[in-house]
């Protein structure tokens, strides 16, 4: 599997994504910006329709199993979105929906189905 590491001066919260062709990309991250944003900040395409309103299912990523238990559960709201969404799997979120923090620091996640960006080319 190809890998990508982007630098940040800020490199203590890092963010794992496997992008539609199985291409993984360690991202810098933030406290307190949704995965959401990391990922479209760092260019890996992710539709992301919404803008991060929980008002889509555009973001729809897969949790690697191991962080599952260690994100705070969906709301409601995130439920009912991920209703929306194609290939809805236990380990089913919302990029979203989740904030970074140094505790999760290492996260993998996975895009899904139908969070493709339209026009978007990748490796």
């Amino acid at each position: 599997m190809k890998q990508t590491h982007c630098r940040s001066p800020q490199d203590d919260i890092v963010l794992l994504v496997v992008d539609h062709s199985g291409h993984e990309h360690t991202l810098p991250a933030l406290e307190g910006w949704r995965v959401m944003e990391v990922i479209r900040d760092w260019g890996v395409p992710l539709k992301a329709t919404c803008g991060g309103a929980c008002a889509c299912a555009s973001c729809h990523v897969y949790v690697d199993d191991h962080w599952v238990s260690r994100l705070a559960p969906p709301s409601t709201e995130e439920e009912d979105r991920l209703d929306e969404a194609f290939a809805v799997e236990p380990s089913s979120r919302l990029a979203c929906q989740i904030l970074m923090s140094p505790g999760i620091s290492g996260l993998k996640v996975r895009l899904a189905p139908g969070s493709e960006k339209a026009g978007s080319e990748q490796d």
